[in-house]
């Protein structure tokens, strides 16, 4: 069942285009990392899909009660007087109501209408775990990497990554249909990331994932886009999985630029060789085979971005006093 659906999706700044005529479709139970060099629109693409921005060009279909939860590098603005818990604790507002109307309810179980009701309504909030939302959040805060004593500490006294932390917490109790995820293990620890690998190989939910954790993404990943030189390519498998195709992929590209690039050499020598001679119309008819062909089945050459390589060689010692400052004065 597909969640989410793109068309021809495509995004510029004034007359820069960062990418263009991008499709994709994101079905249930999708476990998606997101990679590419910096700059290639990854964070854009996310924006776009979660219906912060909309594209340039192109179209996004999603499912009509779907819900998308998405959480950005600069998820880390403190709400004005919020401490932690009460933050984490709005995730569960639309149960948090239901049990209240719980309570209000049980005063006035005065006829059998009133007692279905309570039923009812009582089994929604069994059926939506909501004897246990208490434990989930410290279960989750905890598995971030927040002590107790940091449950009921104000926000605004929280670092920036601890704020993004604190988001990410949130949306993983929403629990929406498709998550969406900007770079989530930058301020986790170890222990942190192992735990939130573990929740989402648990967690019955859609996602999507930016990342540059290539270990992360292959213990969390079923599939990989990859976005790179202004397009988006799509791969079966982990990151491990992705490496291994992209590479093959590459080459398979290349050799048939190659081999197309040599069928292109060989009849433009023929056309130089003959248009002028016994063999004109032969070598005009040849001309157009070649011009139809590049136009309809021609091929680019397949790009690659260039790596960079450091030889570290072992360097002498260089004393014990790196800097001194003597009779310094300012101003």
């Amino acid at each position: 069942v597909s969640l989410l659906t793109a068309n021809e999706l495509g995004w510029s700044y004034g007359a820069t285009s960062i990418f263009a005529d991008v499709s994709l479709r994101i079905e249930a139970d999708d476990r998606i990392g997101l990679v590419g060099p910096n700059g290639e629109g990854k964070t854009t693409l996310l924006r776009l899909i979660a219906g912060l921005d909309s594209p340039t060009t192109g179209s996004i279909h999603r499912r009509r009660d779907l819900r998308v939860g998405c959480l950005a590098q600069d998820d880390g603005q403190p709400p004005p007087d919020q401490d932690l818990w009460t933050a984490t604790l709005s995730a569960f507002d639309t149960l948090r109501a239901l049990e209240r109307q719980l309570q209000e309810q049980a005063d006035q179980l005065a006829d059998e209408d009133a007692l279905r009701r309570y039923a009812q309504m009582q089994a929604e909030f069994e059926r939506l775990d909501g004897y246990t939302y208490e434990s989930r959040i410290k279960q989750v805060l905890e598995g971030l990497g927040f002590d107790a004593p940091d449950f009921r500490r104000p926000l605004a006294e929280f670092s920036g990554g601890q704020r993004t932390r604190a988001s990410l917490a949130r949306l993983l109790l929403e629990a929406p249909d498709l998550l969406l995820l900007d770079e989530p293990t930058n301020y986790l620890d170890l222990e942190a990331v192992e735990w939130l690998e573990h929740w989402l190989s648990e967690a019955q939910v859609s996602y999507v994932i930016v990342s540059h954790d290539r270990y992360f993404l292959d213990r969390v990943s079923g599939r990989i886009w990859e976005m790179a030189f202004g397009r988006l390519e799509t791969y079966r498998g982990n990151y491990s999985a992705y490496a291994r195709q992209r590479h093959e992929r590459y080459e398979r590209r290349l050799k048939e630029w190659e081999t197309q690039q040599a069928y292109v050499a060989k009849t433009e020598d023929f056309v130089r060789r003959f248009l002028a001679g016994q063999r004109t119309k032969e070598a005009q008819g040849r001309r157009k085979r070649l011009a139809r062909y590049l136009r309809d089945e021609g091929v680019d050459k397949p790009q690659q971005h260039k790596r960079v390589h450091l030889n570290l060689g072992d360097a002498e010692r260089s004393g014990d006093e790196v800097l001194g400052l003597r009779d310094l004065q300012l101003g």
